[in-house]
């Protein structure tokens, strides 16, 4: 075996899964898994775990499976991750635990996430009972949402005895995860639904269909039905848009609501009546991740399907991961362009896109190069449907029906960085509802200092 090369993980063939919406990684089994986990350097100085947001005990997890010791594995990382098998698969690991791994200054690190997944998957298809909790306190704790951040708080307050409630506004719960990212990169039945039954089994409750600030609002909660403490996850559902002519047209979609339809509704499948009906050739705008969500999604619904995006390729925020299954599965990708006009025809409907060629100047505070107009340089495109994947931010119903609950001039609950402590005393907030759309890891990181810090809080008042 080279020490330096990765075990390679098996995928779908680019042909086979542009026509279904089937996962396209199929992770490691049994064996693969021991040889990639042969590579740990098992780093007295883990460097890798300090750049995990959630701190997981990589080294010590990677060496029980290489061992072949897999429950043990799935036990030393339930201690610190409630959602491995989605970290696993949605993680950055690149950026992140990974991008620290010594292997990967010399060769390719070890596969950390490919690793988690294949451990979360052994234990869930092996049955294996991750709960344990302390006794109960008879302390109540509200979580609004059940995204990761909402899922993640619940999770650890249960596992210190507090009854905790989730409330989600949606039918389903598990926020982003159901509504935000496709099936061929995350499942819903096999992966989302076990990770969230698994919340469950330390005592969450969720109550689904509960609009917090229209059915029921936090002061209520704290008021009328006992709850001595709420963390806000409501993440951020608010899609953005370039307001620019034209984008009132038929044809114009958020990549909200086009993701949202085929993953939680199911538009995809012949038997669900939720269609969403995209043209025969699409506009995806932007380039992060939900841009090739979105644009995948298309190109599985029959669509030729372009990325619209103003800076160069170098500067995707998307993961590479991402950016390699879209162009392998037939995604165009239109670079250092930028939409100027949405065109219509005489009935009010999406002909095409005008846009303007774009050059890179100086860095700017992200310290990407500032996209510059080149003048001069407009020119049309032919599109039935304008996809954008702008980014979103949060809505402002539970800041607005809450009571002293400062927010910034974003919308975003301000929020202590390291506690979640808003500027109500009791009422934490984290994730996306606080920081704008980030990622799913960030947002566990979030929840887990906000727990932290409500057992602190909770446990002082005695």
């Amino acid at each position: 075996m080279d020490r330096m090369k990765r075990v390679p993980v098996r995928e779908q063939e680019p042909e086979a899964r542009v026509h279904n919406f089937d996962e396209v990684c199929l992770g490691y089994n049994e064996q693969e898994a021991m040889e990639e986990a042969s590579r740990c350097l098992d780093c007295k100085n883990p460097l890798c775990v300090s750049k995990c947001p959630v701190f997981i005990k990589i080294p010590e997890f990677i060496k029980h499976v290489k061992e072949g010791d897999f429950e043990a594995a799935a036990r030393t990382i339930a201690k610190d991750n409630a959602l491995p098998a989605i970290c696993g698969r949605v993680c950055p690991q690149e950026t992140q635990c990974e991008g620290k791994c010594i292997l990967g200054i010399k060769g390719e690190p070890v596969s950390i996430g490919k690793l988690e997944r294949f451990v979360a998957d052994w234990s869930r298809e092996h049955n294996i009972d991750l709960t344990e909790k302390e006794e109960s306190n008879g302390k109540k704790v509200a979580v609004i949402g059940s995204g990761p951040a909402g899922l993640t708080c619940a999770g650890d307050l249960a596992k210190k005895g507090y009854d905790v409630t989730i409330f989600e506004a949606l039918h389903q719960p598990g926020g982003v995860l159901v509504y935000g990212i496709p099936e061929f990169r995350l499942p819903k039945d096999s992966v989302i639904h076990h990770e969230v039954e698994n919340v469950k089994k330390l005592g969450v409750k969720i109550e689904t269909d509960v609009i917090v600030g229209k059915t029921v609002t936090i002061d209520e909660l704290f008021e009328e039905e006992g709850y001595e403490a709420a963390f806000i996850g409501s993440g951020a559902g608010l899609p953005k848009f370039m307001n620019i002519p034209g984008e009132n047209a038929n044809g114009v979609f958020s990549a909200n609501e086009v993701l949202t339809r085929v993953n939680l509704m199911k538009a995809f499948r012949d038997d669900y009546e939720t269609p969403v009906k995209l043209g025969k050739k699409v506009a995806v705008v932007g380039g992060g991740n939900v841009a090739m969500d979105a644009a995948r999604t298309a190109l599985r619904l029959g669509s030729e399907t372009h990325i619209v995006y103003r800076r160069s390729e170098e500067e995707l925020p998307a993961r590479v991961e991402e950016v390699q299954h879209a162009k392998e599965e037939g995604v165009i990708f239109n670079l250092l362009v930028n939409p100027v006009e949405i065109l219509e025809d005489e009935n009010g409907w999406v002909k095409g896109v005008r846009c303007i060629r774009m050059e890179l100047g100086e860095p700017d505070d992200s310290g990407r190069r500032r996209p510059v107009e080149v003048k001069g340089s407009e020119f049309e495109m032919e599109f039935d449907t304008v996809i954008m994947a702008l980014g979103t931010s949060p809505n402002a119903l539970i800041s607005s029906t809450t009571k002293g609950l400062d927010t910034n001039k974003w919308q975003c609950i301000v929020a202590d960085e390291d506690t979640g402590l808003t500027s109500r005393e009791g009422i934490y907030a984290g994730g996306d509802a606080v920081t704008g759309a980030a990622t799913v890891i960030l947002a566990m990181e979030a929840g887990k200092k906000a727990a932290k810090a409500i057992d602190e809080y909770l446990t002082s008042k005695g």
